[in-house]
């Protein structure tokens, strides 16, 4: 059961210019592996967990599955804005053949959004959209979670029960997490990839990876 990148190559069209975002970059995350994804702003962190989701196509390269994968945690593309929160739910429990009502109340008690899941999720902030984001994904037990810091929204609390449900709860999962926080992935993953300028260096040690992430 492993998720295999090879060779994957994703370049945009931006004003009649070409933007090579990654460049020939391939890894693998077997069950419970945790991989962190180092890099600036615009290094293509974002990019290569799209595309690991699926929900974007690389422009040369190929994405494997060998076991069940979240969509990226706090992507607002997951939403159909014009419908509410609610609605969402229903819509994402008929896609993963969920139990509605189960998963209703788990998001509704965990999201904590009230009266705002029955709002069009168009009207919601971008921390409320990262909210039911995560609630729909950890309600949804997958083999390997997509972690984009964007979903670290919210207050303490918040954060604390993020983690239990990641960290503790299914600590037997694969995840990727792209974060900036150098700390807190030396002490969770097992390995890390530095991005910069298109290329993707892996790194057994993730301390060694933040270092040379802080000197780019």
């Amino acid at each position: 059961m492993t998720i295999v990148a090879s060779n994957l190559h994703k370049v945009y069209e931006t004003q009649g210019r070409s933007h090579v975002v990654l460049n020939d970059v391939s890894l693998e995350v077997p069950r419970g592996f945790k991989l962190a994804l180092l890099g600036r702003n615009g290094a293509g962190k974002s990019t290569l967990i799209r595309l690991i989701s699926k929900i974007e196509l690389p422009t040369r390269g190929k994405v494997t599955h060998g076991m069940s994968v979240s969509w990226p945690l706090g992507f607002g593309g997951t939403f159909q804005g014009s419908l509410t929160g609610i609605d969402n739910v229903k819509f994402i429990s008929r896609i993963y053949r969920a139990d509605y009502h189960r998963l209703r109340r788990f998001v509704d008690e965990f999201a904590e959004l009230g009266a705002f899941l029955y709002q069009p999720v168009k009207t919601y902030s971008s921390g409320m959209r990262a909210r039911l984001a995560f609630a729909l994904s950890i309600a949804i037990e997958f083999d390997c979670y997509l972690i984009d810091e964007v979903i670290m929204v919210g207050d303490q609390r918040f954060h604390a029960r993020c983690q239990e449900h990641l960290f503790s709860r299914r600590a037997d999962r694969a995840l990727v997490i792209a974060s900036h926080d150098g700390g807190f992935l030396a002490q969770t993953c097992d390995a890390a990839i530095v991005l910069s300028q298109g290329q993707a260096r892996y790194y057994d040690n993730v301390t060694q990876a933040v270092a040379d992430y802080h000197a780019l």
